[in-house]
């Protein structure tokens, strides 16, 4: 019999600190100490080679229970859908117009984070609404 594992979710992106705080913001989450021996994460990283100055970022729950979030530097820009994606769970439980408000909700509180609404996807016979929005550097997720 397996174990359940924890896991880390990695985001390929251009400006691993910035939007790493955008997600913090979405999920609740939570930038951790700064390493011992550094007052700050910007003390950390004057004492990287300027190479890796800003290559990577992490954050995580509070609580301890979801997954750890890794964003990290790379050249390339985004130029497809992306193959795995985030669901935020805020219309979980409800249905009809109390989902929509719920995801209409948190979409206009993440509007003014960064994130950019993409398209409504009303309920049908097998899924319930969900709305598609972009990250800071448009990655795709689901309010959901």
């Amino acid at each position: 019999m397996s174990s359940v594992r924890k896991f880390q979710v990695t985001f390929d992106c251009a400006e691993p600190e910035r939007v790493a705080r955008f997600w913090c913001e979405v999920l609740g989450y939570v930038v951790p100490p700064a390493p011992e021996g550094f007052a700050t994460w910007a003390d950390y990283e004057r004492s990287l080679p300027p190479e890796r100055q800003g290559a990577g970022f992490v954050c995580g729950d509070p609580t301890g229970v979801g997954p750890r979030l890794y964003f990290q530097r790379v050249p390339e820009g985004k130029v497809v859908k992306n193959r795995v994606h985030l669901d935020v769970r805020v219309g979980t439980g409800l249905v009809g117009e109390e989902r929509l408000a719920a995801l209409e909700a948190e979409c206009a509180r993440l509007i003014p984070l960064g994130a950019t609404r993409e398209r409504l996807l009303l309920a049908d016979e097998h899924n319930e609404s969900c709305l598609v929005m972009l990250d800071i550097e448009g990655n795709e997720f689901c309010l959901d």
